[in-house]
């Protein structure tokens, strides 16, 4: 949520700085319609920004779901369209942890586990710093384990 603030106050900022500019300039390049009404852009960019932070941790919540097991790592992500991934722990080659400046202040860490397959990678964003660290360590163990022969 955080992420999405900070993003769209950034761009409510910039409409509101674009629309004093026109504004002020009496620029002439706009169409008709849209010289008297430049405010408009302000109030249209905070109100998209206002439902997506409102309504994107939520849905993303929904929709994002991960799960280890004693030989898959699963991960189900997609907004609209979905994608359902199964990690074989024997076929991990690296387990990655790493940490965002944003999820560093909050604590938080995303673990990312890497095969050969470009397809067979997996991330899982926003967990506790500490169970990333130990998931990763965990996972990294399993997979020296359980590793096979086949390439």
């Amino acid at each position: 949520m955080i992420e999405y603030l900070l993003l769209w106050g950034l761009a409510f900022g910039l409409s509101w700085g674009v629309a004093a500019w026109i504004a002020d300039s009496r620029w002439s390049g706009l169409p008709g319609w849209l010289s008297g009404h430049v405010w408009w852009i302000p109030v249209a960019v905070g109100a998209a920004g206002l439902l997506m932070v409102t309504v994107a941790p939520v849905w993303r919540y929904r929709v994002h779901r991960w799960e280890v097991s004693a030989d898959v790592v699963y991960t189900r992500t997609g907004w609209f369209s979905r994608e359902w991934l199964l990690v074989p722990v024997s076929r991990i080659q690296t387990v990655d942890t790493e940490q965002g400046w944003i999820e560093r202040m909050l604590g938080l860490a995303t673990i990312e586990v890497n095969t050969a397959s470009h397809t067979g990678s997996s991330e899982v964003s926003g967990l506790p710093a500490g169970v990333a660290t130990a998931l990763a360590g965990e996972l990294a163990h399993r997979a020296h384990d359980l590793r096979d022969d086949a390439t």
